[in-house]
């Protein structure tokens, strides 16, 4: 059993939430996403809240059971709220600006890199060592802040690159003579 999927996803006060067969609609102050839940997974609105149940006990309907309700979670609360990730960059001459609508990031390179961010999101950069990247939905958040940091990942010995600003990075020893 799913202790995620028994839980039903409140619709906060703000926030229009349809269901239509499997199409899941959620409509807010930041914008309005849509979310096609599993045909193995059943789907209801009732008393302001959306609540998930497999449509029998096989082992595919009830995987499919959590996910679908942590993804129709994930739509309520980015057209009420929005998400957000942050980046840190270290290094010496590391560092990111905004040029328009693209992000510029010098990383050591011997070229500037230049990434436009996807509809929808949201790039700041509050200090030249600081990422923010907002948007309302979670997963295409996510996507970019690791596009991101795929560019210069950080190292193990002195730590330089662009890290998540909550990571942690685990440092190695150098060598020793």
């Amino acid at each position: 059993m799913s202790r995620i999927g028994k839980k039903p996803v409140p619709v906060p006060e703000g926030v229009t939430a349809t269901v239509d067969g499997q199409t899941v609609t959620a409509k807010g102050p930041k914008g309005e996403l849509t979310f096609v839940v599993n045909d193995e997974v059943l789907v209801k609105l009732e008393d302001g809240a959306i609540a998930v149940d497999p449509r029998d006990q096989s082992k595919a309907a009830r995987s499919r059971w959590g996910m679908s309700r942590t993804q129709i979670a994930n739509i309520v609360n980015g057209v009420k709220g929005g998400f957000e990730k942050r980046l840190e960059i270290n290094g010496v001459g590391y560092r990111a600006a905004m040029q328009g609508k693209k992000l510029q990031l010098s990383l050591g390179y011997s070229h500037e890199v230049n990434y436009e961010a996807p509809e929808g999101i949201t790039i700041a950069v509050p200090k030249p060592t600081e990422i923010v990247v907002s948007g309302v939905d979670k997963q295409v958040v996510g996507q970019v802040a690791a596009e991101i940091r795929k560019f210069r990942g950080p190292e193990p010995y002195k730590g330089k690159g662009v890290k998540y600003a909550d990571e942690t990075i685990i440092r190695k020893e150098g060598k020793k003579k």
